[in-house]
């Protein structure tokens, strides 16, 4: 940290400005002094605010602020403190402007070849050879005779330009869009985050963007800090630092001690109350985002240099790192200090989250880079016969010799040959796979939206797709998280509703009323409701609200106990958290002793309880048998009601014997209890339907909880995530960890496995045992496919388990910035249903993407076999290189739009998940490619060579260059578009459906497109002339195009007919990556080496994620395995050249990736499969 305090001194004023303005703007304290005085920790901070200031109330009085009122509410008041200190935002990176793009865009290998073969056909179409010498040539030129034609000759090389500058402007358009969207949700995620500060003694929400310097803010528990400031009061205060200087151990912050709170931290314990003294680009977090965004260009010479000057931060950055795990870093531009030098860097080179590829993405990099190499190989091919056809036949057959004055004939021969191959290298390479993924997701993020998901990484919500277990929270998610109380313990009696004020002795009374108005947090309140008849408000946490409640239902008021003892009086305070599981706050009473009132778990408190109030109020004696008692007459009929007990007590110190209010365990010991009180949180009436939903997915709800278990159970029946009669667990967190943990107490795989399957409810569990959980469904490999866990979470300490799942999710109400952070989706109404929402698109995605890939594939082998054998035979493609963009064009774009924003149906949740390893294309699906495409085929060939006796007109076969276009090849081109046309039709099915139409009209854009292309393919066979090489046809010619394109429809029915079981010869394609099977013990050796490899793989990362379509990619690949000689050799060059491609199934930051052999019998002659050396 000190290096970082020193190399941020550039960016101070000059110090004659600061002579200048020794006050600016009439505040006592400069931007540089606040700057200089948040860059000192503990000790010497302490002593710098006492020389300059006096106490921190001096320097509030300097900054014109009240530490317990605030700042008033003036807007001019507010406008000028952001421009004398700032506001707080950090400025995002510039977006890519369109005009970069569309250069990204001209970056691609087979479009460059395009360009390339358009331009030496340009320039050769201009060289015209002398006349009398052209007899010598042959052939070449006959049918060029006439003039115009000639002249024509440029026109194909400018239409090939101009349909390669349509699909860079489309891809670019495309990247822009999506870019653009993406900024639009991060601001939506940057809105969402607001903060609590206090203004003309008011409590207010506020965006933190209008935080000012100089504003009061309140600290609780899980918050992220939003600014730098200084501490005015704390309450047992503890600050997660590590993501500014790596320490993972927790800092404790007190008014005396160590007051500096620095943005970007995290509250994992306790409260206060802040001035803030730096804000924006000032703050810690803004000066290292500075630092680290201080130019692209530094960056490169830094990048040659080499790092030593960022060394330390380095570090720091990187163990930040381990502990964030894969929080992506541009979703959060505030947030910045999880991100560190390398992510920062990646940025500039793509907008990618920093997360492993989804699976979806490495089956379908898989499948792109096995077609890329079909294709390879087809063009190739297609070349090499053609020119040879074409030599032998000039040279050798007809015996000609090669001319100087020829050459310019000849190598425009050349380049068309060259011109056929690339185009069918163009249409084999699906580059509409990663558009239609990108379309896919970013049309599902923004309906997301409207179903209460706030989508922050967008593979989170394919993965969703694959859920095969969910582990839910149970207050806020399963239920309306509005508590009551509904049943009491009072005086030895046992209310079943709200006893009357006038049946409890007026001391009891006033005991319970202090110790619940007391010992809670303060910004915890009950409003009046905001119609009549409502309900009251709540406002802050919901437990201490049904307690206040209770106080109001009891007729009394807690206000006025609070305004008697205002927050700052309060002596000591043990803040809540999962540990204690209790509460508790000491006051000085009048005589000069000490009272502590303390709230928690009921079995918790009641172990430290000796005495208890009888009905009159006095104090008796309270033994563990009495206790025993009280559990099953009391606690437990409560718990079964489903209700949560909490056990109110209190205690008296003499004035003469002062504690040690460090030693926790002997100040809350020796307590009398005052109740036992039942809180009702009622189920949400929509979740049981919603959880039945997912069962019938094939979907395990587990419910974790830190309730105790009769509350948890009988919650969970009546949710119905447990039924009467199945075979269930429901454990507590003590059991659970004796049932999982050997003798050494080590957790073990076996144990895990032979519990989990059969568990639905984890009560009293900590996030530990909530993260343990998780973890070992996840790396358990009993199954036959490994399970997908989505987890939701909304405590800071959810943290680990929200991240260690495959998809996180964590409440948008409830939930603290902490568990947003680590999440991959946020609900923003805290409800259950969200998440059925969530699988439904998910699965969607998942679905959109196939049928892209049924009907992307069927014209891709059309196409590839078409002008392959075409070109053989007839030394021409029956189809154009300007057709075939057009095809690809209608295929990729356009139906990449059409068939991926298709809305998810109810019908996705009636089937089991896919898992991992199920393969994209299915049997069905292959069945379809194959069946279309046979149909097609046959078409095509028939017209190719039978086609002009058919419709009397001339044939187009081995015409000469520069022939003017021919209707036969026109009816070619026109019906292959109508038959990819209904084949879209029949691609909105994959499972074999019988009706495609189904739906088609709740897709607005499907149809569009579909009638879109079908007008612009009018337009270009009517009027495309020579650029397109079509001549028009006549109505009749028209109709036979459309009957031949209907029969599609009709075939579909035929292929749907044949059942696919019998068709074993069928392989499916695009399997998901091999499954990861390593051990703990290899995981732990494994860590540290991996966490290097995997740094030094994030850069190659980047270029794998932005050419998904690149050629490059695929010709590497080829390479690759044509070096690696042995098997053994390829499967190692593998691992790591393919390691991205291969799914990569742990989330958390250091990645264990291990590679099984891909095809099935070398992996049985393989059976120790390798891990990334």
């Amino acid at each position: 940290m000190g290096d970082m305090a020193n190399s941020s001194i550039e960016f101070h004023p000059k110090p004659q400005q600061q002579r200048e303005a020794p006050h600016a703007g009439g505040f006592g304290c400069t931007l540089a002094e606040l700057r200089s005085l948040m860059e000192l920790r503990g000790a010497e901070a302490l002593q710098k605010v006492q020389e300059a200031y006096g106490d921190v109330s001096g320097l509030c009085r300097r900054l014109k602020t009240s530490p317990t009122e605030g700042l008033a509410d003036n807007a001019n008041d507010l406008e000028k403190r952001r421009q004398i200190y700032g506001q707080n935002f950090i400025p995002p990176k510039q977006p890519k402007t369109f005009l970069q793009l569309v250069w990204e865009a001209l970056q691609d290998v087979t479009l460059i070849i395009l360009e390339v073969a358009a331009i030496v056909s340009l320039g050769l179409s201009f060289y015209a050879p002398p006349g009398e010498e052209s007899e010598a040539c042959g052939n070449v030129s006959a049918g060029a005779e006439d003039e115009g034609e000639a002249e024509a000759g440029w026109i194909e090389g400018a239409a090939i330009l101009l349909s390669v500058i349509c699909v860079v402007l489309v891809t670019a358009f495309n990247d822009w869009s999506k870019e653009k969207q993406f900024r639009g949700l991060q601001s939506r995620i940057e809105q969402e985050q607001k903060f609590t500060v206090i203004r003309n003694g008011q409590l207010l929400q506020v965006p933190v963007a209008a935080l000012v310097v100089g504003d009061i803010a309140q600290v609780k528990y899980g918050d992220l800090l939003p600014a730098d400031g200084v501490l005015i009061q704390g309450n047992d205060l503890k600050i997660d630092e590590s993501s500014l200087t790596g320490e993972s151990d927790h800092v404790r912050k007190s008014a005396d001690k160590d007051p500096m709170l620095l943005s970007g931290t995290h509250v994992m314990e306790g409260s206060g109350r802040m001035v803030v003294t730096a804000v924006g680009v000032n703050s810690q977090t803004g000066i290292i985002f500075t630092l680290l965004g201080a130019g692209g260009e530094e960056e490169e010479k830094k990048d040659k240099k080499g790092k030593q000057q960022d060394g330390a931060m380095e570090s720091s950055q990187t163990k930040a790192k381990k502990q964030d795990g894969a929080v992506a870093m541009e979703m959060q531009p505030l947030k910045s200090a999880e991100g560190g030098e390398m992510e920062e860097r990646e940025k500039k080179k793509a907008n990618v989250p920093k997360k492993e590829k989804s699976v979806l993405q490495g089956k379908l990099t898989k499948l792109a880079v096995q077609i890329g190499k079909a294709g390879l190989v087809m063009s190739a091919i297609t070349v090499i016969i053609l020119v040879l056809y074409f030599v032998i036949e000039t040279f050798v057959i007809e015996g000609r010799v090669w001319l100087a004055e020829c050459t310019p004939v000849y190598v425009q021969y050349f380049v068309k040959f060259f011109i056929i191959g690339v185009t069918v290298l163009v249409v084999a390479v699906p580059e509409g796979l990663p558009l239609a993924v990108t379309i896919s997701l970013a049309y599902s993020v923004k309906k997301m939206m409207r179903d209460n998901n706030l989508v922050r990484h967008l593979d989170a919500c394919e993965t969703m797709g694959n859920a095969t277990a969910i582990c839910s929270d149970k207050t806020g998610t399963l239920t309306t998280n509005r508590m009551t109380v509904v049943q009491s313990y009072l005086g030895d009696t046992h209310y079943k509703e709200i006893p009357a004020p006038s049946a409890l002795t007026p001391k009891i009374l006033d005991l319970l009323v202090h110790a619940i108005s007391i010992n809670s947090a303060y910004t915890t309140k009950i409003l009046p409701p905001e119609k009549e008849g409502a309900l009251r408000r709540q406002v802050g946490n919901k437990t201490e609200c049904a307690l206040l409640g209770f106080v109001l239902d009891l007729k009394q008021d807690f206000q006025p106990v609070r305004e008697q003892i205002p927050e700052d009086k309060l002596y000591k305070v043990y803040t809540f958290n999962s540990v204690r599981k209790s509460m508790s706050t000491v006051i000085r009473m009048p005589d000069g002793g000490f009272r502590l009132f303390s709230k928690g778990a009921s079995e918790i408190l009641l172990k430290k309880c000796t005495n208890i109030l009888n009905s009159n109020g006095e104090l008796r004696n309270f033994r563990p048998r009495d206790r025993d008692d009280m559990v099953k007459k009391i606690i437990e009929p409560m718990a079964c009601d489903g209700l949560r007990t909490i056990c109110i007590a209190y205690r008296d110190f003499s004035a003469t014997q002062e504690p040690d209010w460090d030693n926790e365990t002997e100040v809350v010991g020796d307590l009398t209890c005052i109740a036992v009180v039942g809180i009702e949180d009622p189920v949400r009436p929509e979740v049981p339907e919603a959880i039945r939903k997912c069962q019938r997915a094939g979907i395990t709800v587990r419910m974790v909880t830190g309730d105790n278990i009769n509350t948890a159970r009988a919650i969970a029946a009546k949710c119905g995530i447990i039924q009467p009669g199945e075979d269930f667990l429901c454990l507590e967190g003590k059991e659970f960890n004796r049932r999982i943990r050997n003798e050494k107490g080590e957790i073990e795989q076996e144990r895990l496995d032979k519990v989990w399957p059969k568990l639905r409810v984890l009560a009293r569990s900590s996030p530990t045992d909530k993260h343990t959980l998780v973890k070992g469904i996840i790396d358990s490999t009993t199954g036959e496919q490994r399970q997908v866990v989505a987890v939701t979470g909304d405590g800071t300490n959810d943290g680990p388990a929200l991240k260690k799942a495959d998809v996180g999710f964590a409440m948008g109400i409830a939930g603290t910035d902490v568990a947003k952070e680590a999440s991959d989706i946020i609900l923003t109404d805290d409800n259950f249903t969200s998440i059925v929402k969530a699988v439904m698109w998910g699965r969607n995605v998942y679905d959109s993407i196939s049928k892209f890939l049924q009907f992307q594939l069927t014209v891709n082998v059309v196409a590839v076999i078409v002008a392959f054998t075409g070109a053989c035979i007839t030394q021409d493609s029956p189809l154009k290189a300007v057709q075939m963009l057009w095809v690809n064009l209608i295929m990729d774009t356009f139906a990449s739009l059409a068939l991926a924003t298709e809305p998810p149906t109810e019908s996705l949740l009636l089937r089991k998940p896919y898992g991992r390893d199920k393969p994209l294309i299915s049997r069905t699906m292959m069945k379809n490619i194959l069946g279309h495409a046979v149909y097609q085929l046959t078409i095509i060939f028939t017209l190719l060579f039978v086609g002009e006796l058919f419709f009397d007109i001339d044939s187009g076969r081995n015409a000469p260059l520069h022939s003017p276009p021919s209707e036969h090849y026109t009816i070619i081109f026109n019906t292959f578009v109508m038959m990819q046309l209904f084949n879209e039709i029949n691609a909105r099915k994959i499972h074999g459906e019988r009706n495609v139409f189904h739906g088609i009209f709740g897709n607005p854009i499907f149809c569009t497109i579909v009638l879109g292309t079908f007008a612009i393919q009018i337009v270009i066979v009517q009027f495309g002339g020579k650029p397109f090489s079509c001549s028009p046809l006549s109505t009749e010619q028209w109709l036979w195009c459309l009957f031949v394109g209907v029969g599609e429809l009709v075939w579909g029915q035929v292929i749907a007919t044949i059942p696919t079981s019998q068709l074993k010869c069928l392989k499916e394609a695009g399997h998901g990556p091999g499954k990861d099977e390593m051990t703990d013990e290899e995981l732990a050796e494994g860590e540290e080496e991996i966490d290097h490899a995997e740094r030094e793989l994030r850069r190659g990362q980047i270029l794998w994620f932005r050419g998904l379509n690149r050629i490059q990619t695929q010709m590497e690949v080829v390479s690759t395995f044509k070096r690696s000689g042995s098997f053994q050799g390829a499967m190692r060059r593998r691992s790591s050249v393919l390691s991205q491609l291969h799914d990569v199934t742990n989330l958390s930051a250091p990645t264990h990736v291990i590679l099984s052999a891909a095809n099935p019998t070398s992996a049985a002659g393989n059976p120790g499969s390798e891990s990334i050396p």
